[in-house]
């Protein structure tokens, strides 16, 4: 079960402490808000964020808090295309990632046009609402939780593992997204952003965290969705029914355990189905739904599909206690959104 009520210092990645470890490098309390916003959730930002933020217009404040992160190496200014179409920065400085116990954070690491401009929308989704506390690292995740739940539930974390025994990985949260809990209700927002017309990754996040769904409390997956994508919201609506309302049967599991194992050579055993071989495996799992469900399989095997052969979820959202919430991207970014998607 769930805690109602978990540790205060755990419901947020933006702490005092980390606060004041961005100040001791000559910002200002709410310059180094702002900055570790960026250091945990995007790692680059446009000058629009920063002047919203900070409730400020354009002008000398502005260029000399830009100027000073360029000017001290702490940011590196990109300009994709013409000047006059803006610019972004990208926040690279390791002792800033290492004050905040985030030295090997991805955000500082080169990107491509497209997933600079993907993280620019999460910064604005997490800035603009603050009805949540939010958290951003895998580190703060994965402490909030284990907190949260009365038993270890790290079995349930969406997970990638990586090698074997002693070189064993396991990295949890790995679509690394924000997770939001509601001030007043405690109701839990798990952030979701569209990069593609087609609903294939979105399936993979949803069958990744029906195990955590289940177990927490209310829920609400917030799918951003850029203008150029808004016409592929039915796809990803038919996703979720695809996903977390069709009932998996234990046959259905033996069946498709025993295909991805017979595909891969992994056994010469006969199907659980009379008459089923290979071929006729092939088209009865070739669907998007069972395809995300594979990724599932390569992680942890038929006992991966436990949350889908219960009606649970199902009544999650019969209950209002699971919700999807499709939310249009109002910003432009530059010139840059047709990128999105791009890698």
């Amino acid at each position: 079960m769930m805690k109602f009520f978990t540790r205060p210092d755990l419901h947020d990645s933006i702490r005092p402490e980390r606060i004041k470890a961005v100040m001791d490098f000559g910002f200002s309390e709410p310059q180094a808000r702002f900055l570790l916003h960026v250091l945990i959730y995007s790692g680059v930002f446009i000058e629009r964020q920063y002047r919203s933020f900070m409730g400020i217009k354009h002008g000398q404040k502005t260029k000399d808090f830009l100027g000073n992160l360029v000017r001290r190496g702490y940011a590196t200014a990109i300009t994709p295309g013409k000047l006059h179409q803006g610019r972004l920065f990208h926040v690279q400085y390791k002792p800033l990632y290492e004050a905040i116990g985030e030295a090997n954070n991805r955000n500082r690491r080169p990107a491509s046009a497209g997933r600079f401009v993907e993280r620019l929308m999460i910064l604005d989704a997490v800035v603009a609402d603050p009805n949540h506390w939010w958290l951003g690292t895998e580190r703060d995740k994965v402490a909030y939780f284990d907190d949260a739940f009365e038993k270890d539930r790290r079995l349930f974390y969406p997970k990638l593992t990586f090698g074997e025994g002693q070189q064993k990985t396991v990295r949890y949260f790995p679509d690394k997204l924000p997770i939001g809990i509601a001030k007043e209700d405690r109701r839990h927002v798990f952030i979701y952003l569209v990069t593609r017309r087609a609903p294939s990754d979105f399936r993979v996040f949803l069958a990744r965290h029906a195990d955590l769904l289940l177990g927490v409390d209310e829920w609400t997956i917030r799918v951003l969705v850029p203008r150029r994508f808004w016409n592929a919201v039915a796809l990803h609506r038919f996703a979720v029914r695809d996903t977390y309302l069709k009932r998996l049967t234990p046959h259905d599991v033996e069946e498709f355990d025993w295909f991805c194992r017979a595909r891969r050579g992994q056994t010469t055993e006969p199907a659980p189905t009379w008459g089923m071989d290979l071929a006729k495996a092939r088209r009865k799992f070739d669907s998007g739904r069972f395809r995300a469900m594979e990724r599932l399989w390569e992680q942890g095997g038929k006992f991966a599909f436990c949350s889908f052969q219960t009606d649970l979820l199902l009544e999650k959202f019969r209950l209002k206690r699971g919700a999807i919430r499709f939310v249009l991207i109002p910003h432009q970014y530059l010139q840059l959104t047709p990128l999105i998607g791009v890698a």
